[in-house]
């Protein structure tokens, strides 16, 4: 995003209507060239309203993270990288040369190409939901990434349960954080490399913030966001803080233990565990019972030919 772009965010993020006159006497610009910079912010998923007499507004006031109080928050656990827009924090994770000895974050207020599993687009309109990726060294090769996306929605969902405790947040295997089977959040583990008995790995996470029906129109599933589930909702920079501080916390313990330290969590949490269910892989489709999950976080599935564990990598799951 330009500086003139940003300029223009910064003056109507209160959500108060602005005329042209004004944001072209700020920003310098004819009036004209105003309403092409407002025309570009749809680009970011940002929903402008125009009014004849009154000028433009955002659809709903946004707020910025503050990236200094963050990486403050994080008292030097991690090294924080910041964009206003960017393709994708995971992507921007991955691109990093690794391995990496000391943990890197990065968040964004908007993702250009934002990814869920499966090769799916995880929406991303501008300040209105939490996009970050952690880049971490784990030791144990690629094996001892065994159930890590289940306690990464643990550790969030633990820290969403700390801004409300009655929430009736759940976890569905392998990667989906719901509320009343709406989905509010996803994760997405991938390997950047591995090396000497350690793996390199980027853990993504997305949570829905505050989104306008325009935002959302394009996600095809039920969701939810944490505006319409929460009393009050807190500051995008505390809840920015909060996941990432709950997810540094999450890692060191699994480093030691692995997925153990979790498991009893994620039972209390698990949305699936007895209850019917559809798991659809590349070439093939089983019908079964969920089952809880292994040691290694792998699906316990009870089918008419006996217990089965599946793995998350490339399959779907569905609730009947």
């Amino acid at each position: 995003m330009k500086e003139a772009d940003q300029s223009l965010v910064r003056l109507l993020a209160d959500g108060n209507f602005r005329s042209g006159s004004e944001l072209g006497e700020v920003l310098g610009i004819s009036r004209a060239g105003v309403w092409k910079r407002v025309q570009r912010l749809a680009d970011f998923g940002l929903t402008l309203e125009s009014v004849k007499g009154k000028g433009y507004r955002l659809a709903q006031p946004l707020e910025l993270i503050d990236s200094d109080i963050v990486q403050r928050r994080l008292g030097g656990a991690a090294d924080l990288h910041y964009q206003w827009v960017t393709g994708s924090t995971n992507a921007d994770a991955l691109a990093l040369v690794g391995p990496v000895s000391h943990p890197q974050v990065f968040i964004t207020e908007c993702q250009l190409a934002g990814r869920g599993r499966r090769g799916r687009v995880w929406q991303s309109p501008f300040a209105a939901n939490l996009y970050v990726s952690v880049r971490y060294t784990l030791p144990g090769g690629f094996a001892a990434l065994g159930g890590l996306s289940l306690a990464v929605g643990v550790s969030v969902a633990e820290a969403l349960r700390e801004l409300e405790p009655d929430l009736p947040i759940a976890l569905k295997w392998p990667n989906d954080l719901l509320v009343d089977g709406a989905k509010i959040g996803g994760v997405l583990i991938e390997l950047a490399g591995e090396m000497d008995g350690r793996v390199d790995v980027v853990i993504g996470v997305g949570l829905n913030g505050r989104m306008t029906a325009a935002q959302a129109d394009a996600i095809d599933q039920r969701w939810i966001d944490l505006a319409a589930v929460l009393p009050q909702m807190p500051s995008r920079t505390d809840l920015t803080s909060q996941v990432i501080i709950r997810l540094m916390d999450m890692l060191a313990l699994f480093e030691v233990h692995g997925f153990d330290a979790f498991a009893e969590s994620f039972a209390k949490l698990d949305a699936v565990s007895g209850k019917n269910v559809v798991v659809r892989a590349v070439d093939q489709e089983l019908v079964g019972v969920a089952a809880g999950v292994a040691p290694d976080g792998a699906l316990l599935l009870k089918t008419k030919d006996g217990l089965r564990s599946l793995y998350g990598g490339e399959v779907s799951l569905r609730i009947q």
